[in-house]
């Protein structure tokens, strides 16, 4: 009798039960319904300007471009802004339409802040890349176009960005390498100076007359139409080892001149001491048995 009664109430209870969980629903979808709603012109607004925030950054950053070229800034310059002031823009116009959105400044601000000091700690090396870029543009130690010598690559600076510098080395590879490693290393610029020196060592036998092959090399030099003749070259003995004579070469030229200099000078005299008899000795060794 118990059961039936309780069997009774559950199957009276059951519909009403039903009923609420249906209505807490609907009133659930409805309200985020009415809230989308809502929402909707600040989200066209917001996307609207997001649009119209990129198109302006872009144009933007173009005329800057094409002020900077018209003014002859420095290509380093140039493009270090280029990169820096393109994030600054796109970090406003972030800004702005998170704001459209209605997400309270103080938030955004805290947000970025925090963000911020996460990301510093995390990525303390790219901080010092950040400081080694600015710290190039400063002291300028190389520009764009200029061949260096850093960090066990050679190459031509193609770019320096915030980040990092990129070389393009002679055999057609591409080399970057970060700006905080550059600046706490040494670099050789090669093509800062207007003119570079040609050394090349010259090895003859000691059963040669080296007065006769320094005028060889003299006259090698005199006729070369791309050694600089207001600059005084030298061409003297420079010392005697275990086996040759060793003459040293020493003209100026123009830094774009410098390796069809060096090739030229090597192979002429080359030729020059083959048609006077001139030998270039090669390392032997002389053994005496008893």
């Amino acid at each position: 009798m118990k059961e039936s009664i309780l069997i009774k109430h559950l199957s009276e209870a059951a519909p009403v039960v039903g009923e609420s969980t249906d209505i807490s629903l609907k009133d659930f979808f409805t309200t985020i319904s009415d809230n989308f709603v809502a929402a909707i012109p600040s989200i066209i607004t917001a996307a609207i300007l997001l649009i119209v925030g990129i198109v302006l950054s872009k144009l933007i950053l173009f005329i800057m471009n094409k002020g900077m070229e018209k003014s002859h800034i420095d290509k380093t310059v140039t493009r270090f802004s280029y990169s820096l002031v393109k994030i600054i823009l796109y970090v406003l116009v972030a800004t702005i339409v998170l704001a459209v959105l209605g997400i309270p400044m103080s938030s955004i601000i805290a947000v970025i802040g925090t963000a911020g000091v996460t990301v510093g700690l995390a990525l303390k090396d790219s901080l010092s890349n950040i400081a080694g870029g600015f710290t190039i543009l400063i002291t300028k130690p190389f520009a764009i176009g200029d061949y260096i010598l850093t960090e066990g690559a050679e190459g031509t600076v193609e770019l320096i960005s915030i980040w990092y510098t990129k070389l393009l080395t002679n055999d057609n590879k591409t080399v970057f390498i970060p700006n905080g490693q550059i600046i706490s290393s040494k670099i050789t610029n090669y093509t800062m100076q207007k003119t570079r020196r040609v050394d090349i060592t010259f090895q003859i036998s000691y059963d040669n007359d080296f007065r006769m092959a320094e005028g060889i090399i003299r006259d090698i030099l005199d006729r070369h139409e791309k050694v600089l003749k207001d600059k005084e070259y030298t061409v003297r003995l420079f010392s005697q080892s275990e086996s040759s004579l060793d003459i040293v070469c020493k003209a100026w030229v123009m830094k774009d001149d410098y390796w069809d200099v060096y090739y030229d000078v090597l192979a002429q005299v080359k030729d020059a001491f083959d048609e006077n008899g001139i030998e270039i000795p090669y390392r032997q060794l002389d053994v005496h048995m008893k």
